[in-house]
């Protein structure tokens, strides 16, 4: 698996070690008390990573907002990566992707009755969300796992498939933010991108070589497709429509585009990636490329964007009719396997349920006792969080 997945180059393992002593005194400094972490009294939900790169955060706090939406008061705030202004900012129906970042703006988008915010003093963004709405019920923080002024009351670590930790380096030799001993803090951790397929003796071998704490509760996840929408007149396409001799540009912007490539490939049989950056701010000269590749491409055709990449391209000038036409999005949702789905659920409402003053919450998750009370079985197991 090691071999397969992780490219280290060996050359910059000096440099590696003294990144990591830089890291790892930081962190002595936040373990001895010397650097404060802030708790707050509104419950806190961290998911992060540790690596550079695309680990799936953002299908991951969009389903913790379609857990808890309905059922109590959700803010979720966000660094705001790349975004053209600084501070605090909330986001409100005129907000652009260019004012708060493209994956916070995706999710303003998707979601209503939530509260969308950037800062990148989260401590800082905290403070002002529960000052500005006493009756905020859960905060979810957008990939701040190492940022450590703020101590969360659940801590989710997210772990690539197919960069796995346990066989990575640190920065610049490999893609690890922190050495591996930081996945210690996580309460949650969860295996991303999972082949569907995936067999019963890969999960107990990744089980097995995470090594985790009795503390620590491990999850795995795959990505399920929606229909594919057009990012201009909102019109929904299946995609199990696309016919196999049509040839799709993939246009993503995103830091691993290769297992999207990868979930496309049984769809058609003419798949041409275009790939930038991530978080690329598509230029002139970006989108004449853009227009100039999908004209030479023969009919029938269409382009394939990711959700966050869709975000900015919308209101990018100077996409040729053809383009404008031709161009969807492909919604993304997380799927747990090992029917570990009901695990998760009843231990983050648990959480969610027993710091936070909301009583249609305490009501629905009462209902949901009794109503399992009758059922024979084994209850799912339970999770012991930290309390703010």
């Amino acid at each position: 698996m090691e071999g397969d997945f992780i490219r280290i180059n060996k050359w910059l393992l000096p440099f590696s070690w003294l990144y990591g002593c830089g890291v790892r005194f930081r962190n002595f400094l936040f373990d001895v008390g010397i650097l404060k972490s802030h708790a707050f009294h509104t419950p806190v939900i961290s998911v992060g990573n540790i690596t550079v790169g695309g680990t799936g955060k953002t299908p991951h706090v969009e389903y913790l907002i379609r857990l808890l939406k309905d059922q109590v008061n959700v803010a979720v705030l966000s660094r705001g990566y790349k975004r053209h202004t600084k501070g605090f900012l909330v986001a409100d129906e005129q907000t652009t992707a260019s004012e708060i970042g493209d994956e916070p703006f995706q999710m303003k988008t998707k979601f209503d009755g939530i509260t969308i915010a950037v800062d990148k003093d989260r401590v800082h963004g905290i403070t002002m969300l529960t000052e500005q709405n006493k009756n905020l019920d859960v905060i979810l923080l957008d990939d701040a796992f190492q940022h450590r002024y703020v101590k969360p009351g659940v801590s989710i670590l997210l772990v690539d498939y197919h960069r796995l930790i346990i066989y990575d380096q640190l920065l610049p030799a490999g893609r690890l933010r922190e050495p591996l001993g930081g996945k210690d803090r996580a309460d949650i951790v969860i295996v991303t991108k999972c082949p569907r397929d995936l067999k019963p003796m890969e999960f107990r071998v990744i089980t097995k070589a995470m090594n985790l704490y009795p503390y620590q509760h491990l999850f795995f996840t795959t990505l399920e497709y929606e229909n594919l929408h057009h990012i201009y007149n909102k019109v929904e396409r299946p995609l199990t429509d696309l016919h196999p001799e049509e040839n799709v540009l993939l246009l993503t912007g995103i830091a691993s585009p290769q297992q999207l490539m990868e979930d496309l490939s049984p769809y058609t049989q003419h798949l041409y990636p275009l790939s930038f950056s991530d978080h690329h701010q598509f230029k002139e000269k970006d989108i004449q490329h853009i227009n100039d590749t999908f004209a030479a491409l023969p009919s029938p055709k269409c382009i394939i964007t990711t959700e966050k990449d869709a975000a900015r391209i919308v209101s990018c000038k100077g996409f040729s009719d053809e383009v404008k036409k031709s161009i969807y999005s492909l919604p993304v949702r997380i799927k747990f396997m090992l029917e570990q789905q009901e695990i998760f659920n009843e231990n983050i409402i648990g959480y969610v349920r027993k710091n936070s003053r909301n009583s249609i919450l305490v009501k629905r998750k009462d209902d949901h006792k009794s109503e399992n009370s009758h059922r024979s079985g084994d209850r799912p197991r339970t999770i012991s969080f930290r309390n703010n």
